[in-house]
C-alpha cells in the first residue's frame, strides 16, 4: 500500500518536471529567435528602405 501512495507522488514530481523543461525550452528557442533578427532590426534601423515593409507616406 505505502509503494502505491509513493507512485503517486513521483506521478506529480514527474509531471511537475515536465512542465518546467517545456517552459525552459520555450524560454531557450524565444531568446534564440530574437538574437537571429538583431541584425535585420538594426539595418533597417539605419535605413528603412532595407525593410520588406513598405509605409506609406
Amino acid at each position: 500500500m505505502e509503494e502505491m501512495e509513493k507512485g503517486k507522488d513521483m506521478f506529480w514530481v514527474y509531471i511537475g518536471g515536465l512542465i518546467l523543461a517545456v517552459i525552459l525550452t520555450l524560454f531557450m528557442v524565444k531568446s534564440s529567435e530574437h538574437d537571429k533578427y538583431a541584425t535585420a532590426a538594426k539595418a533597417i534601423a539605419e535605413d528603412a528602405n532595407n525593410s520588406a515593409y513598405k509605409h506609406a507616406p
